[in-house]
């Protein structure tokens, strides 16, 4: 019986550190750049996107679809990395528990 007290004690300090972790990698920002830089957005932890800066030299008429590819390559820069500074954090926290590998924490 001592066992399972002390485990859902574990649970719960475990549930606590999975709150706090969620809460720092919602804080977490992330710069992407495509193009050399001419584009480059900045997401948060969750992937939203916080904000888009476009070099003026891309503003033709005959780059429009050249400006949208940059767009979506940045976005997706910028979530890798926020993906990864996510991935460092879990890690940490869950640092000699059996997780298979490719599970994804928070979830």
């Amino acid at each position: 019986m001592r066992d399972i007290m002390g485990m859902m004690g574990k649970v719960k300090e475990m549930q606590a550190k999975m709150e706090q972790m969620q809460a720092e990698i919602a804080e977490l920002t992330a710069e992407g750049k495509a193009g050399g830089g001419l584009v480059a957005v900045v997401i948060t932890g969750k992937g939203e996107l916080k904000s888009l800066k476009i070099d003026p030299s891309l503003f033709k008429e005959d780059d429009v679809e050249i400006l949208e590819d940059l767009i979506v390559a940045a976005h997706k820069d910028a979530k890798d990395k926020a993906e990864a500074l996510a991935a460092e954090k879990t890690k940490a926290l869950t640092a000699g528990l059996p997780i298979p590998p490719g599970f994804k924490l928070p979830f």
